[in-house]
């Protein structure tokens, strides 16, 4: 199946790109909203479920006896941009398990922002683990391990009790059995598997209203869509989606960014949950198939739809930043939307 064009580029008055992708929308109780392209094909999720990763950290206990707060537990959910204010989070996080940078296994990583590479050149330094956008939810994982009295060792590896934990989870909440199969390897180095957008998507709905789970199960969920919503810097960072969306929304989404093209979300207030992938993996192409879907699903106020347009309807400059184009949902990807969700 060859999913429809989703998102187009233009320059001047000619669409100059196009992206594809699918993107699928599903209540708490299972029942498909909206589904355009594939959306039974497996796809890794990435960095999208890094908020579903957090929970056998929250349920076992653990964050509570590393007496982790709120902003760190967001941190466990983030694709951060390595930010001091980030770095350092993890770094305490670290402490409070009585570790240290050495014992993450994600491997470093430039900051994403030129001025804190700038800062690191300037202190003649170089990054470091704790700099990885992936940081927060290894330092999750660690002290999931110390807790557990597990190995602090290989904790990246599938056979590990803290992955073995969090592959569990996902199958139970997505619904979908994870064998080797379909089983890669994250650029942080821990397994990740894919499953069908619909999964995703039915699994985000119930993270957000806690339909059909236990009582435990919805406590730890709540608990960390407050975190996350109440602390979107952590998540993120300065001028990234996710934070920006979610301090407008003034916590009635979530939204996380995964690599590729992927993107998850949940709007407990309609009980819903969104996956999405645009095929080619650009950003770009994924923020605005994420924005639309919100812009028909939500009423906004003015400073809501601002934000929302900065995504879907980014412009393309020059060097001289002159507009020369425009990045925009298809006609066909909007309507689509529009004639299953109004």
């Amino acid at each position: 199946m060859t999913n429809p064009i989703t998102v187009e580029v233009t320059r001047g008055t000619l669409v100059e790109s196009r992206h594809r992708g699918s993107l699928v929308v599903v209540n708490d109780k299972g029942e498909t909203l909206c589904a355009i392209g594939d959306v039974d094909a497996r796809v890794f999720p990435r960095s999208a479920i890094k908020i579903m990763q957090a929970l056998p950290l929250v349920e076992s206990g653990a964050a509570d006896a590393l007496g982790l707060d709120e902003a760190e537990l967001a941190l466990c959910c983030a694709s951060h941009s390595g930010e001091a204010t980030h770095v350092s989070s993890a770094r305490v996080m670290l402490i409070k398990a009585g570790l240290d940078e050495d014992d993450l296994e994600c491997g470093s990583q430039w900051p994403q922002r030129m001025d804190d590479v700038a800062q690191l050149i300037r202190a003649d330094e170089g990054p470091s683990a704790l700099h990885n956008n992936c940081s927060g939810k290894h330092a999750g994982f660690l002290g999931l391990a110390k807790v557990l009295g597990a190995p602090t060792k290989g904790y990246v590896l599938p056979d590990h009790p803290v992955q073995q934990e969090i592959k569990a989870v996902m199958e139970e909440m997505t619904g979908d059995e994870l064998t080797s199969d379909v089983c890669g390897t994250d650029g942080c180095s821990i397994p990740t598997y894919a499953s069908p957008l619909r999964s995703f998507a039915k699994a985000f709905a119930v993270f957000g209203t806690g339909e059909g789970l236990s009582e435990g199960r919805a406590e730890a969920c709540e608990r960390l869509f407050e975190a996350c919503v109440n602390n979107p810097f952590m998540v993120a960072g300065s001028d990234r989606f996710c934070t920006d969306i979610m301090t407008a929304f003034k916590g009635r989404v979530f939204a996380k960014t995964g690599a590729e093209g992927v993107f998850c979300g949940s709007v407990p207030e309609l009980g819903i949950g969104i996956a999405l992938k645009c095929d080619d993996g650009a950003t770009r192409g994924a923020e605005s198939m994420m924005g639309a879907v919100l812009e028909v699903l939500l009423e906004t106020d003015r400073d809501q739809a601002e934000v929302l347009d900065k995504y879907v309807n980014p412009p393309v400059l020059t060097r001289n930043k002159f507009e020369a184009g425009q990045v925009r949902p298809s006609t066909e990807f909007l309507d689509a939307l529009k004639a299953a969700l109004t």
